[in-house]
């Protein structure tokens, strides 16, 4: 995780950043309330955005995920209270102080874990961070500071490593939900609004007497489970591409209670503009921050940390490129000049389909260059609506294509019954009547995109967002949304390539 300073913190010097918990001239911790613009000699408990700062900030600078050094103010002091009412610091009945709920922790001074909220919450990261590089607990995957799963057994040695947080109870082989760990990254996924992978622990990695108060014996101490792990949201920086993780609200301002400037699709592609921000309003508790974004229109406005992630080209190393089949200079399609009259090099993008059953051409069409009637593949002609759902169902719903009724006597009826079955944004409709005649227009770049991404979402998006799926997965060449065209037409020889794309796409989803 790369450490992020805001602009006050910038101010902080290295020296700073090192110095021992136990420094009595506090300088970290008074950069720290300076940048969050909090008091330290206020003995009350500061509104939410400035705890989510004081929390958010300490915890960059020692390379822990703010998500689960905030779970961890949560879990321990409920609602990320210090102070109770009266302003007196919080101190339970086994001696855990203050919001972080330090206990038994030799070389901490206690009147300052009492007095000082933000040695307090230090004391509790620098705590966690000594957890997670001990050698005597298990690591997950490659033991990335990044991966939120890779803090499981941090989180559990923070409150101990004892049998009641083991991840399997050992008498039923079920999965212990009630473990410290478990609660806090429960927080995580409720407050920061984001899903964590469940790790697939086995009972038989793990070794304790539920009689006894020893600690659990560790039989595994490196896991490595085939799952993508959850990386932070607080490393994005700007002019970096993030994409949605869902379908999103873009706000004015980086509170939910500013207007909306538009929806980002699940998996639309923006740019981050700067650092992010806190909550505007005071009094919502988030535990996620604000990034200012822009998308692919130029529209600016701000989205929940919650809802981004890293673009793919950010997480996945360039594969090693596949030897390539040498290419046939001279390609045998004499099967193809057979069998369709006007077969041409304009016709060789369509073989795909032809051998796939897509497109089956024209039979019997009169063609002036023999003087006969032919079997015709017309590639430069425009693709119609109708066509276009005809192929494409061809391709991913050949059984229901087969088994769909006709509704009325309008021939095309059964292809647009399955168009709205699967809530395809088509333009023809079988009513009103005056409708039916567009699906023998032309069907154009921008509105194929769209049909193909929503079916693939299963449900209907804008043309920009399917713009960017294609972009983003390979669809298309286009390197973005104005180059790629969203007003030319399609011609038959096209949608091969298309739906070729999209196959490909999608076998390497499985």
């Amino acid at each position: 995780m790369k450490k992020i300073f805001k602009p006050l913190l910038g101010a902080i010097a290295i020296g700073a950043i090192t110095l021992s918990i136990n420094n009595d001239n506090n300088v970290f911790a008074k950069d720290i309330a300076t940048a969050c613009d909090y008091d330290t000699a206020s003995n009350v408990n500061p509104d939410y955005a400035t705890t989510n700062c004081l929390l958010t900030e300490t915890a960059l600078n020692y390379n822990v995920p703010p998500e689960i050094v905030k779970a961890i103010a949560e879990g321990e002091s409920g609602n990320w209270r210090h102070f109770d009412n009266n302003g007196k610091t919080i101190v339970t009945a086994d001696n855990g102080i203050g919001l972080m709920q330090i206990t038994n922790q030799a070389g901490y001074n206690e009147e300052r874990l009492k007095s000082d909220l933000v040695y307090n919450i230090e004391s509790g990261v620098k705590i966690l961070d000594k957890m997670f590089d001990r050698s005597d607990l298990p690591k997950i995957n490659s033991g990335d500071r990044d991966d939120l799963e890779s803090w499981y057994f941090a989180i559990m040695a923070y409150n101990g490593t004892k049998p009641v947080n083991s991840p399997i109870e050992q008498s039923t082989g079920e999965r212990n939900a009630k473990a410290y760990q478990e609660k806090i990254l429960g927080f995580v996924e409720k407050y920061e609004l984001i899903d964590l992978q469940e790790l697939p622990f086995t009972s038989d990695t793990f070794q304790y007497d539920s009689n006894s108060r020893d600690n659990i014996k560790f039989l595994e101490m490196n896991y490595n489970f085939d799952l993508p792990l959850t990386k932070s949201k607080y490393s994005f920086e700007k002019s970096q591409k993030v994409s949605a993780t869902t379908n999103v609200t873009v706000r004015t301002r980086p509170t939910t209670d500013s207007p909306s400037k538009g929806t980002l699709s699940k998996g639309e592609t923006v740019t981050i503009t700067g650092p992010f921000e806190y909550e505007e309003v005071p009094s919502k508790k988030n535990h996620f921050v604000w990034y200012p974004v822009k998308r692919s229109d130029g529209s600016e406005g701000y989205v929940a940390s919650s809802y981004l992630d890293y673009a793919e080209s950010t997480l996945t190393p360039e594969p090693t490129p596949t030897p390539v089949t040498p290419v046939d200079p001279n390609p045998d399609y004499s099967e193809y000049f057979k069998k369709y009259a006007d077969f041409s090099s304009a016709a060789e993008d369509m073989i795909w389909a032809i051998d796939k059953g897509l497109i089956k051409g024209y039979s019997n069409e009169w063609y002036a260059k023999t003087n006969k009637f032919e079997t015709l593949l017309k590639p430069n002609s425009p693709l119609t609506e109708y066509h276009f759902l005809t192929i494409f169902f061809r391709y991913a719903e050949k059984d229901a294509l087969a088994n769909i009724k006709s509704t009325s006597s309008w021939g095309k009826s059964k292809v647009y019954n399955l168009a709205k079955k699967h809530n395809l944004p088509v333009l023809a409709k079988e009513e009103p009547k005056d409708l039916r005649n567009l699906a023998n227009e032309g069907i154009k770049r921008g509105k194929l995109a769209q049909l193909m991404a929503s079916y693939y979402y299963g449900k209907t998006v804008s043309e920009e967002a399917a713009i960017q799926f294609f972009i983003k997965n390979g669809l298309t060449v286009k390197p973005n949304v104005e180059e790629y065209g969203s007003d030319k037409p399609l011609t038959r020889a096209q949608i091969s390539s298309f739906i070729q794309r999209y196959d490909s796409f999608l076998s390497k989803q499985k």
